[in-house]
């Protein structure tokens, strides 16, 4: 039965930079593999430099579970394997031929074929790693079966990508995965809806239980949505996507072919023309900010401000991203800081006077005003995190790696973004995200 969910706890941050609704495409040159983009991932090389592969070519597996593959986005040639400390395999780098040829997987209804048969096609495909699992948010396990599935069909991060806007004109690939997506699990597909959601392949869409949810950010985060949908208690297992990746599951079984195309967002304070570009997975980033920078002291982002990856202008789009935001590097400093009341400045608190002004737009930096200060209870991470669990308490749980009361406290419920707003808004500069991350680690290698 669906369900009609108000989130009350929150907040949303207004940003300037919002895309219009225009979309340029793009075929760049260089993209990027990045085993970084998986957590618990051990990748193992099934290419060399110099090698030509096509677009759903082998390129990786996991070293753990090796019917987990990894393909490229074009065809063309490795170019290099960017390494980093003790060897580990940051990038695998590949030049497009131009020539978009690709390998040929099997065209058909998934409703038409077994269960192993669709699965089989999307590891061999590449598109598996789209499949997600909670607890720990890592790369579903195709041997587990899933109490539930749960498709995102907005997000209320700050300058987000309009899912309506992605998936316009998209109803039937959108359908033929959730049809792929039924056909692999026994567990019941939650589709959830903003209250502005109108796109006629969410709305539309069949074999699923569709929950309408309002409310401030993270009301459009997985996590959220799941607590207080069908929680996870320990030994249970929900996989997870985003509505974007629906559709390039069902091009999979449409047209015989891994296609990774994507519609992202190029945003932010320090863009020219925000708008919609539509490239392949792990392009590269210079060739999307081409003309866009209104300056060179900028921070680029692949993914939102709150969650997103810092990357270099000669960087590449993350795996799971459909944004890319650029707003004003925060190394530039006021005398008095936050001493001089300004109408620029926003704050949680009412140390300024944004609080006066709720529906303004703020063009926002990186500094962090201030250093590492002791971490209290104040009561205030409570106020935007819409769950049932004490915050402080879990992260200091996790600081001195107390296994039991991680459990307790509903660990498995988590994952970073949960915790970004908390970390915004925290007075002790503490990385909570990174904090989350550990403690999901710890009970992940526990459980193993």
């Amino acid at each position: 039965m669906s369900k009609q969910i108000r989130i009350k706890k929150g907040l949303d941050l207004k940003l300037s930079g919002s895309a219009d609704k225009t979309t340029k495409p793009l075929n760049l040159k260089n993209y990027a593999l990045k085993p970084t983009d998986f957590h618990g991932l051990f990748p193992k090389l099934m290419v060399r430099v110099g090698d030509k592969v096509k677009a759903g070519s082998p390129v990786f597996f996991n070293k753990y579970r090796d019917n987990i593959i990894f393909t490229s986005p074009v065809s063309g040639t490795v170019t290099d394997v960017i390494r980093g400390e003790k060897r580990k395999m940051l990038e695998i780098r590949i030049e497009a031929d131009g020539q978009d040829s690709y390998e040929s997987f099997k065209q058909a209804d998934p409703k038409s074929l077994k269960k192993e048969e669709v699965i089989d096609q999307l590891l061999k495909s590449g598109v598996w790693p789209l499949i997600r699992q909670r607890p720990y948010n890592v790369i579903a396990n195709p041997s587990e079966q899933p109490k539930a599935i749960f498709i995102t069909g907005f997000d209320t991060a700050p300058l987000a990508a309009d899912v309506d806007y992605i998936l316009a004109g998209k109803e039937k690939e959108f359908q033929v995965g959730l049809d792929a997506l039924s056909m692999i699990s026994d567990a019941k597909i939650q589709l959830n809806l903003g209250p502005n959601s109108n796109a006629a392949a969410l709305t539309g869409a069949k074999g699923v239980e569709i929950n309408n949810i309002s409310g401030p950010h993270p009301a459009g985060n997985v996590g959220i949505q799941i607590h207080h949908i069908d929680p996870i208690n320990k030994g249970d297992i929900v996989w997870t996507l985003n509505a974007a990746d629906v559709l390039t599951i069902g091009t999979l079984f449409l047209e015989g072919k891994y296609n990774p195309e994507k519609l992202i967002a190029l945003v932010g304070s320090e863009i020219n023309q925000p708008q919609y570009y539509q490239i392949k997975a792990g392009a590269e980033v210079s060739g999307i900010l081409e003309s866009q920078l209104k300056q060179d002291n900028v921070r680029i982002i692949s993914g939102n401000v709150l969650t997103g990856t810092k990357v270099e202008k000669s960087g590449y789009l993350s795996y799971y991203h459909h944004t890319i935001t650029v707003i004003p590097e925060g190394n530039s400093y006021s005398f008095f800081g936050w001493l001089i009341p300004s109408p620029k400045i926003f704050s949680f608190y009412r140390t300024a006077f944004s609080w006066l002004t709720p529906n303004k737009v703020y063009s926002l930096d990186t500094n962090l005003n201030g250093g590492e200060r002791a971490f209290v209870f104040t009561g205030q991470l409570e106020k935007v995190l819409p769950m049932d669990i004490f915050p402080i308490q879990i992260l200091k749980s996790i600081m001195v790696e107390d296994i039991d009361q991680m459990e307790q406290l509903g660990i498995y419920e988590l994952d970073e973004e949960d915790f970004a707003l908390c970390e915004y808004i925290s007075t002790s500069k503490i990385e909570m995200q990174e904090l989350i991350r550990k403690g999901l680690d710890i009970m992940r290698i526990e459980m193993s």
